[in-house]
């Protein structure tokens, strides 16, 4: 559940964007929980710059300040909530796949070898 802190701040956990997008898609979520140290450790070797995107304020959620906004634009309000802007985004992503969705098989198999590495050590210890 999204956390009101002030009257245009909101506070969203991963988990909730990643249901959000779960289930705007109507499909069953596969994550694999990997901790953001041992990204952002292991990801500069690679090419990879975790360190900034997931370390400290990002790490658990994140943060919507829309305050600055409506200081410039007092008479702004927001009517699409968090869900309905999730469903639209992912609608133009999925009929604009030329523009939207590039595959990238370094990251990929980059993605697939810190899973495999890190299961290898599960069954070592």
């Amino acid at each position: 559940m999204a956390y009101y802190l002030k009257k245009y701040i909101l506070i969203f956990e991963y988990k909730e964007i990643g249901n959000s997008i779960e289930h705007a898609l109507g499909v069953e979520l596969h994550a694999y929980h990997v901790s953001s140290k041992f990204l952002a450790s292991v990801g500069d070797k690679y090419g990879f710059d975790f360190e900034g995107s997931l370390i400290g304020d990002k790490a658990v959620s994140v943060v919507f300040d829309n305050s600055k906004l409506k200081r410039a634009v007092p008479d702004m309000q927001t009517k699409v909530r968090f869900d309905q802007g999730v469903r639209i985004a992912l609608d133009y992503i999925l009929s604009h796949p030329e523009e939207c969705q590039k595959e990238d098989p370094e990251f990929d198999a980059w993605c697939d070898k810190v899973i495999e590495v890190l299961e290898d050590a599960k069954e070592k210890i």
